[in-house]
């Protein structure tokens, strides 16, 4: 990913920001074209180019009646998808997902005797802070102006690891999460959390791109639909972004609610996904 991408990304998340904050004046392409600095013509390039997609079909991704819709479409669906068995992990386009929970005593050691690498690499929705050791990928973040934080919150999980900084590595491992064409392959996630943490994310991992679910519908799923306010720990607990997909879980009311890589970014990633995952000819 060039930093081309990188910038066209920029681009689409100010003016996500700037649609969220007039919302209610219903904004026209052109307010928006001339919130971020260009012409229509520009945007609608900067747009296809990043999402697939014209702007028109990307704000309508944006909405709120989009999401409720959605919402309606995930109750069955979801239920169905955990009730199939959460062994053989989800699919992102053709990369398979598997995971494996640290042992209590793994996550008191704090990485003793584990190499942990990490670095810094591009993705679709700006730069990405990874983490890894042998036995899977433990950490994944998008990054805006808290580099330092990002780093800091993924080093104080392993303080007793060997550090290794690989931002090459970083780079292939971003290139496989998302390839420029999808291809086969295996992804396994190291995960660190409680037994109902773990129990959250694998369901949350049998969504599909461009799907959304409310809390209390990731509740039912679950077996815990009185749960909800666990199930919003849970999911904010996330430490591997976009992978184990807590972006897809929004409010009943058809609002994004918070991420912790930005609401902009959540918004993004929706009609991101769901573009990719319909491939719906542009009006």
């Amino acid at each position: 990913m060039s930093d081309r991408s990188l910038q066209q990304y920029k681009t689409v998340a100010t003016a996500i920001r700037y649609i969220r904050e007039h919302a209610r004046n219903q904004p026209e392409l052109a307010d928006v074209a001339a919130a971020v600095h260009m012409s229509e013509h520009h945007l609608q390039r900067i747009f296809s180019a990043w999402a697939g997609i014209s702007p028109k079909r990307f704000l309508q991704y944006l909405t709120k009646e989009h999401a409720l819709n959605a919402l309606k479409a995930s109750t069955d669906s979801l239920t169905a998808a955990y009730d199939a068995g959460l062994s053989g992990g989800g699919r992102l386009h053709d990369l398979m997902i598997s995971c494996e929970a640290m042992t209590p005593g793994e996550i008191k050691a704090g990485g003793t005797g584990v190499e942990l690498y990490y670095g810094i690499a591009p993705s679709p929705f700006g730069l990405a802070l990874a983490g890894w050791t042998r036995r899977g990928l433990c950490y994944l973040a998008f990054l805006d102006e808290d580099r330092s934080e990002r780093q800091t919150e993924l080093l104080q999980q392993w303080p007793n690891a060997t550090l290794i900084a690989d931002d090459p590595g970083a780079a292939r491992l971003l290139e496989k999460i998302f390839p420029t064409t999808p291809q086969p392959g295996k992804l396994h996630l190291l995960l660190r959390g409680t037994n109902f943490q773990i129990k959250v994310w694998e369901a949350l991992l049998n969504t599909r791109p461009g799907q959304l679910c409310s809390y209390s519908q990731l509740a039912a799923a679950t077996g815990t639909p009185k749960a909800q306010r666990a199930i919003g720990s849970a999911v904010a607990a996330n430490n591997i972004g976009y992978l184990i997909p807590c972006h897809r879980v929004i409010r009943e009311s058809g609002d994004s609610g918070n991420y912790r890589w930005s609401p902009e970014r959540k918004l993004a990633i929706h009609s991101w996904e769901y573009a990719h995952a319909t491939q719906q000819p542009d009006p």
